[in-house]
């Protein structure tokens, strides 16, 4: 049969609490079996088609006995299938012609709707009256006429692998604070959005879901809606992957928005959107496109890539807001633009790179903050364009760019510790009234000038660095830069000064009274006066000095990385402790200096130290290492190391020991001073010893210069603290010690390991454990050497090697390096 049932079976479980019975019967319409049937009934449909309206009111089960596909409802009329009670409805088709009504109405709380196709031509699919909850699980849905699936007020859906393969409008729309669950659901095909959200309360939650083939935007959230989307994917759209507007807000969380014409997402009036381990790429606008003052956007660990449009991938606009972490922006047009007054962007350890034109561009008045951001092969790294814009830049790094930033016309970023490197054109470059303020930056290898300012403009530099570049390190067309403590390589050191005998001197003339200086050009006035400003034409290049009365450039110091002197440290035989003292030295002024950026208090930082601990223990070259890092850190200016003894400050008659020590100081100014064995200073019986009076002039100076150079006095333990309690300043002064303990047999032997291998000697096995018990049995009194002596030890061997070989007549390459255990001092 195929308009009526040809057997219907209603199962009576259980009618009550006291007896129990069965019965079955044949009907020969729905409407007839479900009037039979009691709550708990089964209702078991044979194969056909059914022509009328079912309602079901009561909490029964009903479902195809042939399963899914061999059983249809499809009435002339009125709704289709309604289900009005905790009702279970499985593996039936729905087919509906009317487009003012939905197919499926669902009225109550508790229905379930398992393996169920719903084809039609309807208002909505599936739609859930005010306050009913229902569960669909592996149900289709397509309505070419209207909605997919339909969340009336205060409804409640959850969608368990169920498809919308087709939609006149919105797949999937949650209304007036109702909420929907989705869990591996696809949605496509469809007129409007995938998933419309809209009015206060109302929610989804997505899990693995596809929203694909849209006309319109895959999500639109709207009216203080609320969605999250877990593992899905939008693509394939014709409007936008994301759309939301007034207080919406969406938060995705490994998820994929790709293959759009459009934006990824365009967010307006408050919305706010959230980003963790996306994925946004290849969309014809923009990935994130932010308007209005109160949106915000959140993206951390996601990656934007490959746009196909010319237009910038994320732009921020009208006082909105973008907040960007741990993110990775690659083969785009433009990277961000923030444009207008009170519209803000932040990233944070983010990366730029293959960008055709600008990574960050900032006008109208916009302000742009990038912390330990990374800028490669870029048109422009950095361009602040007008008036009112700037940001704070702290660490970041640009390299590979045709100019790695501009600021123009008005514009006053502020830029610490960031570098350019490999920039086509300028490193930096500021123009018409652009402003700026760059403190310890460095800019290298690029093919222009380093600092390029032009314009007179009033740019601070500060502790900046520029080397290795094509054509200057810092070019300056008109007065106008502040300088303080900038270094180039280009600028030559100055030449030594001649000692001139005395009688030679000419009479001084008469002064002359001192020329006016303009007030912004007025010479400093010692070292307590501020930075000088850099007159006309201050290019600062080889070919000769600044023009009098410019600011200081520096010639370069001659100093490695940091990474690389750590590095050297790190490669160091032993020395765990005192490694450690130095990192944590380090640790202390990087942070104390982020600190005070940041407006707090810095920890109070004793720069000079004290090592104690035997002859060749390497103290020497821990503090060369030492000054090195300092100055590639920038707390000092050269980081050289100059070594003294007390012969070198300690003179023979009263008044030259302070000229001997105020003249070393002065050779380590902007580096260290190294004094070795300086318990000589203070002898046990020195009584009126000049060693006093060098103690005393190294302390004053030392207040007086505390920047400008970092001293370390070394020497036995015992003696050294004698040494600092010899003037009340010293303890304070010297208020870390580092201790260089002996070197074991095990160091010894990888000391001596290592000599070979840098001359090309080779140890016999049998060799090194016989090398390894002479360190063993060494004695260590107050003449043991450490280092040195292994240095000794290998340095005999090879003496006492050269002496055997020399007997062999034709010696092969390997007895010319191997030294065996006959080879051992005796």
């Amino acid at each position: 049969m195929t308009d009526r049932m040809a057997e219907q079976r209603v199962r009576v479980t259980q009618d009550s609490g006291s007896r129990w019975r069965r019965r079955a019967g044949e009907y020969d319409t729905l409407h007839e079996a479900l009037a039979a049937a009691e709550p708990g009934d089964t209702v078991t449909v044979r194969p056909g088609v059914f022509r009328e309206a079912v309602v079901i009111d009561k909490p029964v089960t009903v479902l195809a006995a042939e399963g899914p596909g061999s059983v249809r409802i499809s009435p002339p009329g009125g709704v289709p299938l309604t289900v009005a009670a905790a009702a279970t409805v499985q593996d039936v088709i729905v087919e509906g012609s009317d487009r003012s009504l939905p197919a499926v109405l669902v009225t109550a709380d508790g229905a379930r709707l398992t393996g169920c196709r719903i084809d039609t031509q309807a208002s909505a699919g599936v739609e859930l009256g005010d306050g009913a909850s229902a569960v669909l699980r592996s149900c289709t849905v397509a309505n070419p006429a209207g909605l997919g699936v339909r969340l009336r007020p205060g409804a409640r859906a959850g969608l368990q692998e169920c498809e919308v393969s087709a939609a006149g409008q919105a797949g999937i729309a949650v209304l007036g604070g109702a909420a929907a669950v989705l869990d591996r659901c696809k949605v496509h095909h469809t007129g409007g959005a995938g998933l419309l959200l809209t009015g206060a309360g109302s929610g989804a939650e997505l899990t693995g879901c596809e929203i694909y083939e849209i006309r319109g935007s895959g999500v639109q959230a709207e009216d203080g809606a609320v969605g999250r989307l877990t593992d899905c994917t939008v693509h394939r759209v014709t409007g936008n992957g994301l759309t939301l507007d007034t207080d919406a807000e969406l938060l995705l969380a490994g998820c994929r928005i790709h293959d759009l014409p459009e934006n990824a997402a365009d967010l307006r009036g408050r919305a706010r959107l959230r980003l963790e381990r996306c994925t946004l790429h290849t969309f014809g606008r923009g990935a994130l496109s932010v308007w209005d003052a109160g949106t915000e956007v959140e993206a951390e660990g996601s990656e934007i890539h490959s746009a196909g449009g010319d237009y910038p991938a994320l732009w921020v606009s009208d006082g909105a807001r973008l907040a960007l972490a741990d993110c990775t922006l690659h083969d785009l047009p433009d990277a961000l633009f923030v444009l207008d007054r009170d519209s803000r962007a932040s990233a944070a350890d983010c990366s730029f790179s293959r960008i055709r034109s600008s990574a960050v561009s900032v006008s109208g008045g916009a302000t742009a903050d990038l912390t330990d951001c990374r800028i490669q092969e870029a048109g422009t790294g950095l361009w602040f364009r007008d008036h009112g814009s700037g940001g704070l830049l702290t660490g970041c790094e640009i390299a590979d760019v045709a100019t790695g930033v501009i600021v123009a016309k008005g514009a006053d970023p502020v830029l610490r510790e960031c570098t350019v490197r490999g920039a086509g054109d300028a490193g930096v470059y500021v123009s018409a009234q652009g402003r700026g303020t760059f403190e310890d930056c460095r800019v290298s290898h690029g093919r222009g000038f380093g600092f390029h300012v032009i314009d007179g403009c009033r740019t601070v530099l500060t502790r900046c660095r520029a080397e290795q570049n094509g054509r200057a390190g810092f070019e300056f067309s008109e007065a106008g830069p502040v300088t303080e403590g900038c270094v180039s390589d280009d600028v030559p050191p100055p030449p030594p000064a001649l000692p001139v005998p005395r009688a030679a001197l000419p009479a001084a003339p008469p002064l002359a009274p001192a020329p006016p200086y303009p007030p912004l050009l007025a010479p400093a006035a010692g070292p307590a006066a501020g930075p000088a400003l850099l007159p006309a034409t201050a290019r600062l290049t080889s070919a000769g000095p600044a023009p009098a009365g410019a600011a200081a450039i520096a010639p370069i110091p001659d100093c490695r990385p940091a990474d690389e002197a750590l590095a050297e440290l790190d490669a160091l035989v032993g020395l765990a402790t005192v490694k450690q003292e130095v990192r944590t030295l380090i640790d202390l002024i990087t942070v104390g200096r982020r600190r005070r950026k940041a407006g707090l208090k810095a920890p109070s930082l004793r720069r000079h130290l004290a090592f104690t601990g035997a002859p060749g223990t390497g103290k020497t070259t821990v503090a060369r290492l030492y000054g090195e890092i300092l100055a590639s850190l920038g707390v000092l200016q050269r980081g050289h190391l100059v070594e003294v003894a007390r012969v070198d400050l300690v003179g023979e008659h009263i008044g030259s020991t302070a000229i001997r020590t105020a003249a070393a100081f002065d050779r380590a100014r902007g580096g260290v001073l190294f004094i070795d064995e300086a318990y000589a200073l203070a002898p046990e019986d020195g009584g009126r010893d000049f060693g006093r009076e060098a103690i005393d002039t190294l302390v004053k100076l030392m207040e007086d210069h505390r920047d400008e150079v970092v001293v370390i006095v070394a020497g036995y333990t015992a003696e050294m603290e004698r040494f600092l309690v010899a003037n009340p300043g010293l303890s304070s002064r010297f208020s870390r010690t580092v201790t260089f303990p002996d070197y074991s047999a095990d160091e010894l032997l990888e000391i001596a390991r290592a000599q070979c291998a840098e001359h090309e000697y080779a140890l016999a096995e049998a060799t090194a454990k016989a090398l390894h018990e002479h360190f063993a049995g060494l004695e260590r009194g107050p003449a043991f050497g450490n280092g040195r002596t292994a240095r000794q030890v290998f340095e005999t061997m090879v003496e006492r090697h050269a002496m055997r070989v020399a007997q062999l007549a034709d010696p092969s390459t390997e007895e010319l390096q191997l030294l065996v255990p006959a080879d051992l001092p005796l």
